[in-house]
């Protein structure tokens, strides 16, 4: 009897081309779009560029018609608002920089989509994702590098379950993106020139600020002062949302030489102003672990670590400090460490496990 898969189809090319090989490889293939998208006009001005706007349910909807799969829309909205959007607005008003998407991919593409999938008789999910899922000799799940390193999406993926790994496929891991897209192309798919996304999908402007004066009306901070680390004030800014360590364009403030944000103090509204060292450090501290190729870190060990999406990693040592809390030591000082973000430890090519970062 076929295994049964769900597939995550944004209306992009790499879940378009997971569905098409997952039912080349015999299973029965499911198409389905998450509907995340809070009212119709700010779907409207996704046009292209969200993963889950109106025109994504248009696209997955052709590329299923054209791979002769069943296809749905399953509502999400709340679970998104909750999970995704509110956990963005309130870390940035505590003074920290989220990842919505590692937020999205644990909570609702996994979670919420995999439990409502696995109720309609699925066996798997799959998304379009560059990232390849093995079982390794101690029986666990874990993350393996995708084989193409320009697209690598381990580092989003780190905070998965077990139970969400051992139900989850991602043929595209195995592929270059340009192998993918010639994929799409030979097999005639409507999605096959499509643009990649590239921004967060619920602010497809790129205001971080107005977005979240907007939903959080009455609650968010004004102005403040820039300050040195000595507490000198050195003049005005729009407000601790605008900002993030290691920020240097947008300060307006005449130096004579460039200038770093170095911290943010959301007890007393202050952005912290550095110079360019003194936004390297070669520690820090996360908490909300999850290990994934091993149960526990219970002996130091030495991995590559990497502090956000675009970084390439540093070798570091980890170690447990608390029930759950592991501090990082650094090989090298690594530039902007920045709370609210993930760091990533990788073994092997593995994802060893991650944490989100702490304010000090």
């Amino acid at each position: 009897m076929k295994k049964k898969v769900v597939v995550g189809m944004s209306g992009g090319v790499d879940s378009s081309v997971a569905a098409y090989l997952l039912k080349e490889q015999g299973y029965d293939v499911i198409g389905v779009t998450m509907q995340i998208w809070q009212d119709e006009e700010q779907a409207a001005q996704e046009e292209n560029g969200g993963c889950c706007g109106l025109s994504a349910v248009d696209d997955a909807r052709r590329v299923a018609q054209h791979l002769d799969i069943p296809y749905y829309v399953m509502n999400f909205k709340k679970e998104f608002k909750e999970k995704v959007m509110d956990y963005f607005v309130e870390e940035y008003l505590a003074g920290r920089t989220p990842n919505p998407c590692i937020a999205c991919n644990r909570y609702v593409k996994w979670e919420s989509l995999l439990q409502r999938s696995m109720e309609i008789g699925a066996d798997y999910i799959a998304t379009g994702h560059y990232a390849r899922i093995v079982q390794l000799p101690n029986g666990r799940y874990a993350i393996r590098n995708s084989v193409t390193a320009a697209k690598d999406q381990t580092y989003a993926l780190y905070n998965l379950t077990q139970y969400q790994l051992a139900h989850t496929l991602m043929p595209v891991g195995d592929y270059e993106k340009d192998e993918i897209r010639k994929i799409a192309q030979r097999e005639h798919l409507p999605v096959a020139h499509k643009p990649d996304s590239q921004e967060i999908c619920f602010i497809p402007d790129h205001d971080y600020a107005a977005f979240i004066d907007r939903e959080a009306t009455g609650r968010v901070p004004g102005k403040g002062n820039f300050v040195t680390k000595d507490g000198n004030v050195l003049g005005e800014h729009l407000g601790i949302t605008h900002y993030t360590i290691g920020q240097r364009k947008g300060l307006n403030l005449a130096m004579g030489h460039p200038v770093f944000v170095t911290d943010i103090r959301p007890e007393t509204d202050e952005v912290v102003i550095g110079e360019n060292e003194d936004v390297f450090s070669d520690t820090l501290f996360c908490k909300n672990l999850n290990f994934m190729s091993i149960e526990d870190l219970t002996e130091p060990r030495e991995v590559l670590a990497k502090i956000r999406y675009a970084h390439r990693g540093e070798r570091c040592l980890i170690e447990k400090v608390g029930e759950d809390t592991v501090k990082c030591t650094f090989k090298a000082p690594v530039r902007a460490i920045t709370p609210g973000q993930a760091v990533v430890f990788y073994e092997d090519e593995h994802v060893l496990g991650g944490g989100v970062i702490m304010r000090l």
